[in-house]
């Protein structure tokens, strides 16, 4: 210790003050407000409701609100940029993951960096899809539907949430598989393409869970499989792709949250620890399940297991969107 340092603290003891290293300080305040979480796609689409309910689980350990905001457009990318150009200092999230941090870095020309530009928080759910249908659709299942597309090409439409969100990959992908051609109609969200399809303006959807849950259980639209290897523990009666006739088109939907790249890992760690805490409660988890939604394993929670996770991603994925054409016009 300097003499100068010696000099200050003990004035500072003799003033009964404390001081504290920086960092100590800032952990011992954070958070002293609201938390904004920004979820950068529509209000009441997958993503938006699984947001809601884990802020509402991170309530209770950072003793502050923690704010769901809906930042919609071009695929998500604008509510994330917002998050990367935000203060890094906890208080803006972003409520993301395979859309917009690994789909949209091979789509779009960003203003921002996917790989430099965030911290990584926590890894939240893991959601295989569903492929669903108008309730007037002529197939029963989804060899049927299969078969009906090639039998009527261009004829369908299915919603997607724009441009590289996970139904417009999946179509793409789906019609490569299978040989079949159909419109994909671009939508502000899953929301918002689920009422056209209750209303029977569009065919079909390449869905979450989450969203299409409800009214498959009210009997309102078709269900023809799970892009998965296992069945979903809350709906065990969809069958999986393998048994419905589309062997090995497993296609799962990871979720997550992002601070600005900077940000003190004195917060990042607060923040983190009120994911983990949320996550491990028994209303969270059994409102997450009731939405299909399958949780990290404890281990997966941390940040480095999301930057691991996220980088192995992008490896995997960034080639093949390219080479399917999936890109901004």
């Amino acid at each position: 210790m300097t003499l100068r340092r010696y000099l200050v603290l003990q004035f500072a003891l003799t003033l009964g003050v404390v001081v504290m290293p920086a960092g100590t300080a800032f952990s011992q305040q954070f958070p002293s407000r609201p938390v904004t979480l920004v979820a950068p796609f529509a209000a009441g689409g997958p993503l938006d409701t699984v947001a809601r309910i884990v802020a509402e689980g991170m309530r209770e350990s950072l003793r502050q609100t923690v704010v769901v905001e809906n930042v919609g457009g071009a695929g998500g990318s604008i509510g994330v940029g917002r998050v990367a150009r935000a203060a890094p200092d906890g208080y803006t999230l972003s409520y993301s993951g395979w859309a917009t941090h690994v789909v949209n870095g091979a789509a779009y020309a960003l203003s921002y960096d996917l790989r430099k530009d965030f911290e990584p928080v926590a890894l939240t759910v893991n959601l295989p899809w569903l492929i669903v249908a108008k309730n007037g659709m002529a197939a029963s299942d989804l060899k049927g539907l299969i078969a009906w597309l090639k039998a009527n090409p261009g004829k369908a439409s299915a919603g997607t949430s724009g441009l590289g969100s996970p139904a417009h990959v999946f179509g793409v992908f789906f019609q490569n598989t299978t040989e079949t051609r159909f419109q994909l109609v671009p939508y502000r969200g899953n929301g918002p393409a689920m009422q056209d399809l209750l209303a029977g303006q569009i065919d079909l959807m390449f869905d979450s869970p989450t969203n299409s849950l409800p009214h498959i259980r009210a009997g309102t639209v078709k269900v023809f499989a799970v892009m998965a290897k296992s069945r979903l523990t809350a709906a065990p009666d969809i069958p999986t792709v393998d048994e419905a006739g589309l062997s090995g088109f497993y296609m799962p939907v990871w979720q997550a949250i992002y601070a600005p790249s900077g940000t003190p890992k004195e917060a990042i760690a607060k923040l983190n620890a009120a994911v983990v805490n949320a996550l491990a409660n028994a209303t969270v988890r059994s409102r997450l399940a009731e939405l299909g939604q399958e949780i990290f394993p404890r281990e997966q929670q941390t940040p480095e297991a999301l930057g691991a996770y996220h980088k192995a991603e992008i490896e995997k994925w960034w080639p093949i969107i390219k080479a399917a054409g999936i890109k901004a016009e």
